[in-house]
């Protein structure tokens, strides 16, 4: 079944499904391909309600977490949300079935262009300013939770760990460490906002160009929250463009303050560059001063 959202879009109700293959397991549980008795393709993710010790209860607070901010959001760039179920022993979250995979997927398989890191992270962009302008913050983002459609198209997903801003202000330590920000590292600040978010941008999309993890060159996570904390950003590598290197280095600054919002990020060149014409050199338009 299916009815008018408020803008304009399908929101589908998940009345009656049937569970296939299995497309990934996490540290939540496990993804599988869901079709609905009316021949619709979706995502389940699946968690156990069983007891399974302080693990167990954090995987199901962060899938809940996940249901309340989802049911809020309909946005192309945002993974949709379709509905739950539940037996006596599992939690099913219905989502849009995205059919790439991840981010992260992607680039170990293939060489991605700067005009196809430049689309993506275009689309990650509005998909944060929709979040940021209704004060969520993300707080994960990375490839892994970036997901890719045939189509080209990519969704923010994983939404266990956003939070809504009060007074831009945020105070627990959650995260990816190779991916956090200084200030929610740094204990001493007061909190933090949705500015960092634009620090996992710039280690997302450096992620994306060299195929490698931020601070890939250190042994333990220990070490990468001391660097972290003390303010010193990953490398970024001379063999970048320069536009790729101007826009993660704005991303990458250590006082938040000093980030561009979403909104200046959209009109960087390096997300407003045009694909190279079919004799395969560059046809820019003109693309403005730089931040």
């Amino acid at each position: 079944m299916s009815i008018i959202s408020p803008n304009g879009r399908f929101t589908r109700f998940i009345t009656g499904w049937d569970k296939g293959g299995l497309l990934g397991c996490g540290s939540f549980g496990s993804v599988y391909e869901g079709i609905s008795h009316d021949g619709f393709f979706f995502a389940v993710k699946e968690v156990s309600l069983l007891d399974q010790g302080d693990g167990g209860r954090e995987s199901l607070y962060q899938l809940e977490q996940e249901i309340e901010v989802l049911r809020q959001f309909e946005h192309e760039n945002i993974v949709q949300y379709y509905g739950t179920d539940k037996n006596d022993s599992k939690l099913y979250i219905f989502l849009e079935l995205v059919t790439q995979g991840s981010l992260l997927n992607l680039y170990q398989k293939c060489h991605l262009r700067d005009s196809q890191v430049s689309a993506y992270t275009r689309q990650i962009l509005h998909g944060l300013k929709y979040l940021h302008d209704r004060n969520m913050v993300h707080r994960d983002i990375k490839c892994a939770n970036i997901l890719v459609h045939a189509n080209g198209s990519v969704k923010l997903a994983d939404f266990g760990l956003a939070k809504a801003t009060k007074l831009n202000v945020v105070k627990s330590f959650k995260g990816t460490a190779l991916w956090m920000a200084p200030e929610v590292v740094n204990r001493e600040n007061p909190g933090y906002g949705l500015a960092a978010d634009k620090w996992g941008l710039g280690c997302t999309v450096l992620e994306m160009l060299t195929r490698q993890f931020p601070y890939s060159h250190l042994d333990n996570p220990m070490q990468v929250l001391f660097h972290i904390g003390k303010g010193v950003p990953p490398a970024v590598p001379n063999t970048l463009s320069e536009d790729a290197r101007n826009f993660i280095n704005h991303c990458l600054q250590v006082d938040p303050s000093a980030r561009p919002t979403a909104t200046q990020l959209l009109e960087h060149p390096f997300v407003k560059q045009t694909l190279p014409s079919s004799s395969g050199s560059a046809s820019p338009l003109n693309l403005g001063r730089r931040l």
